[in-house]
């Protein structure tokens, strides 16, 4: 059984990380608020750009002189994962489960015979995914020293991306992010950036407008703009997840840590009083023989 000192350095210590899961709760809940607005203000403007990139795309078709981006290469041999997590952990499962998402890919690739390559965003999936995938690494972003998202990151990774799929090194490319629903809801998924898909516009896009120059001049220019525009809205579910995630599990730190303490402090007065009647027992036991 531990001593009363064991049992109240115990009790000080829990005391002082319920403070710190308190403190780290409180901050994740203001980076939410911002992240959140910023991951739902993108969203209108991404649905809007894919629809009529999806009707550009539409009318172009599998001609000829599609741009690159948009009819691929031809082949699916060789696929890249852009693997998207935080910097930090102590978010619960948020970065454990993109990587649990892109290792269910990768095993399925390879079970086809398709070459995979993987390229990191964040230390913690690249940290979880060298374990077993360190030969695939072609590269890493780091971003351990920005402290709010900016379409520039994003511009900065999609450079990296296009610029290896012009050099030939993959045909297919995917992100695998984690999407922002609510602080106890993210939801993991994966997304095919290149070739472009973008789904045929519902509302009758592609009749509203007429394009000058024609499509293909337009989507050769748009195209590379939309991989960043991507790359940008599920950086910013990322950063709404990751708060969503950490403000959830430090809250259930500090539950926990305050449980903890309840019974540390039962046990402490139990010992307490065990102690104060043997003491008794023994000044009785004394006075007696006396």
């Amino acid at each position: 059984m531990p001593s009363l000192k064991d049992l109240k350095n115990r009790i000080a210590s829990v005391k002082s990380t319920r403070k710190i899961t308190k403190a780290m709760q409180m901050v994740a809940a203001a980076k939410l608020r911002r992240a959140q607005d910023a991951a739902e203000q993108a969203r209108p403007y991404t649905e809007r750009f894919n629809a009529v990139m999806g009707a550009l795309a539409s009318s172009v078709g599998d001609s000829d002189s599609a741009p690159r981006l948009l009819a691929g290469t031809g082949k699916d041999d060789v696929h890249l994962l852009v693997v998207m997590t935080a910097e930090r952990g102590l978010c619960g499962g948020f970065n454990s489960s993109i990587v649990k998402l892109a290792r269910a890919r990768v095993a399925d690739l390879r079970a086809k015979g398709k070459t995979v390559k993987i390229l990191t965003v964040g230390k913690k999936g690249r940290e979880q995914l060298k374990r077993d995938y360190a030969d695939l690494f072609v590269g890493h972003v780091d971003l351990s020293e920005v402290k709010r998202i900016g379409y520039a990151n994003a511009q900065d990774v999609a450079r990296d991306v296009l610029a290896r799929f012009d050099g030939g090194e993959f045909d297919v490319a995917t992100i695998f992010f984690n999407r922002f629903q609510s602080v106890i809801s993210q939801i993991p998924t994966e997304q095919q950036i290149v070739p472009a898909a973008y789904e045929a516009a519902e509302d009758g896009a592609s009749t509203l407008y007429d394009y000058e120059p024609d499509e293909e001049a337009i989507l050769a220019d748009l195209l590379p703009r939309g991989v960043a525009t991507q790359i940008f809205a599920a950086l910013l579910e990322n950063a709404a997840s990751e708060q969503g995630a950490r403000m959830s599990a430090m809250d259930n730190a500090t539950r926990n840590a305050g449980e903890m303490i309840d019974k540390l402090t039962i046990e402490y007065n139990r010992s307490r009083q065990a102690v104060i009647t043997n003491e008794l027992i023994e000044i009785i036991s004394g006075a007696e023989a006396l």
